[in-house]
């Protein structure tokens, strides 16, 4: 074979390679939402052979990749509010609300034991408990045999959704010690790890640490997770009850874009730290826009057993439909 002829099976090959590539559906953003994400995305191609691909790098990486066009649409779980998007011409849904668990690392503290208090999550997280044996811990666990040892508290190191909520969580407990930030700078002793399964090998590796991750990977490392006091006084343990108990107390509206924040929602039996995460598809690409809906309406339909088996809460019926007709509206349907 001349050189001629190589050269031309090589340059083939290459536009068909690319050509492959840039067929797929290419996202980024949120950890959160990652596991789930993930097991759509492989149903989804099971059944329709198409591909999307999504990358959880956090939701800071996600909201900055869809400002610069970077993808074809980001993942974030803080959502935007509609001035925001207005300025970056971007649309935003959300697709389902999951929760955040404080996972410990405690020899002999078995999951679900722990009790901690919300004056116990603002002292440990804000650097005022420093260990295990405190007394705002001992007291509401009189049947733990709670160790002399200092707490290693777990956190994000990267720009993250995750983040933004919980300390939204935290700002409710003590609004002079916490604000609501992605990058917040944390007064505990603190431990970094990037993206919710960072932080998930953190607190699996270091003894006597704690930290807040989706609930999701708490489930899929076996970790433990503690009973978190709520806003009437309960202690409630992470579950797919708990969680959904909780999201009924979300408001959605088309009109301002589905912007919402969902954690420390009212309800007895409410989970106290539950949130949603959204979607950004940028305005001018309606093409790609309708491939991303596509996909997302597939999960609404179809996907909401895998989320809760994963421990994630579907959106209920009217929201999903409220959405269908906001693409409408935007000929991204």
């Amino acid at each position: 074979m001349n050189l001629k002829k190589i050269i031309g099976i090589v340059i083939a090959s290459s536009l068909i390679a690319t050509t492959v590539i840039a067929s797929e559906v290419q996202g980024r953003g949120a950890s959160f939402p990652g596991p789930l994400y993930k097991a759509w995305i492989q149903d989804y191609n099971q059944k329709t052979g198409e591909k999307v691909n999504y990358a959880p790098t956090g939701s800071g990486d996600g909201v900055k990749s869809i400002k610069r066009r970077m993808v074809d649409f980001g993942g974030t779980d803080k959502p935007m509010k509609t001035k925001t998007l207005k300025k970056n011409k971007l649309f935003m849904f959300p697709t389902v609300v999951g929760s955040i668990v404080l996972s410990y690392n405690i020899p002999g503290v078995k999951d679900g034991e722990l009790k901690l208090s919300e004056k116990a999550i603002a002292g440990i997280f804000s650097g005022k408990i420093t260990h295990w044996d405190d007394k705002d811990i001992t007291s509401i666990n009189p049947e733990l045999k709670l160790p002399n040892e200092k707490i290693t508290v777990a956190v994000r190191a990267d720009k993250s959704g995750t983040t933004y909520n919980f300390t939204y969580y935290l700002a409710k407990l003590d609004d002079k010690a916490f604000k609501p930030s992605k990058n917040p700078n944390w007064k505990a002793n603190v431990v970094a790890g990037k993206s919710n399964a960072g932080v998930s090998a953190t607190i699996g590796q270091v003894k006597y640490s704690i930290g807040y991750i989706e609930y999701s990977f708490k489930q899929k490392l076996g970790l433990s997770a503690a009973q978190i006091e709520n806003r009437e006084g309960k202690y409630i343990l992470p579950t797919l009850k708990s969680f959904q108990d909780a999201a009924k107390y979300a408001t959605w509206t088309p009109e301002n874009d589905f912007y919402a924040l969902i954690a420390y929602p009212k309800g007895e039996t409410s989970y106290p730290i539950v949130a949603a995460t959204f979607i950004l598809l940028p305005k001018e690409n309606k093409k790609e826009n309708k491939k991303v809906t596509k996909f997302f309406e597939y999960t609404y339909k179809n996907g909401d057993k895998i989320a809760e088996d994963l421990g994630y809460v579907p959106l209920p019926d009217e929201t999903k439909d409220m959405v269908l007709k906001y693409w409408e509206g935007r000929g991204i349907r």
